[in-house]
């Protein structure tokens, strides 16, 4: 089931997320955030955009939000894509799932250009594989730019990419973006939620 975030998923989400900062190069967070700290990312991030789970039996096995790209009002059509799927619930068609219900979200909302910033290995190792690069190439985002050895962890150095997609055209005069309040009974219509 793909849901809205609540507030009581604070914890799942930070220990899926955990695994991701302990043991990989995917974030290059260093510290797994506390649990006040990643409820206040959810907090800001509901603000203004979706943040949607994937639940099965109670459990949270993925999850995927939008962020803002940049905070100038140019930029309002456009967002930066994040997302985790639990080690143990990869290549389950999760990640998909998660990805297209996340940009039917965007659409109601008019956002129209989709960024995802992804840590990119020169050679893969134990802690960074291709794999992010390649889902999404497979859900449709193009690379456009590259930045070399910009992120250090585990003792090594880790490249940046830039991929994008876009969801719809760009108008002449774009639609004003509706905030995520507006569109969540549309979801609920939409989209299969709990």
């Amino acid at each position: 089931m793909i849901r809205i975030v609540r507030e009581e998923d604070t914890e799942q989400l930070r220990e899926l997320y955990a695994y991701y900062v302990e043991n990989t190069a995917i974030t290059f967070e260093y510290e797994v955030p506390s649990a006040e700290e990643f409820r206040k990312r959810i907090c800001r991030t509901v603000q203004r955009y979706p943040y949607l789970v994937s639940e099965c039996g109670g459990v949270i096995n993925g999850y995927a939000y939008a962020g803002v790209f940049h905070e100038r009002s140019a930029y309002d059509w456009a967002v930066e894509t994040s997302i985790y799927v639990a080690e143990n619930a990869a290549k389950k068609g999760i990640g998909k799932e998660l990805y297209m219900s996340l940009e039917q979200a965007l659409a109601l909302q008019h956002i129209i250009n989709l960024n995802a910033c992804i840590a990119y290995p020169v050679r893969e190792d134990p802690y960074l594989t291709k794999n992010s690069v390649q889902f999404h190439e497979h859900m449709g985002y193009r690379l456009v730019g590259q930045f070399h050895k910009c992120g250090y962890k585990f003792g090594r150095w880790y490249d940046m990419v830039w991929m994008e997609k876009c969801i719809s055209h760009h108008p002449e005069h774009p639609q004003e973006v509706r905030s995520f309040d507006e569109i969540r009974n549309e979801l609920h219509q939409t989209v299969i939620y709990g």
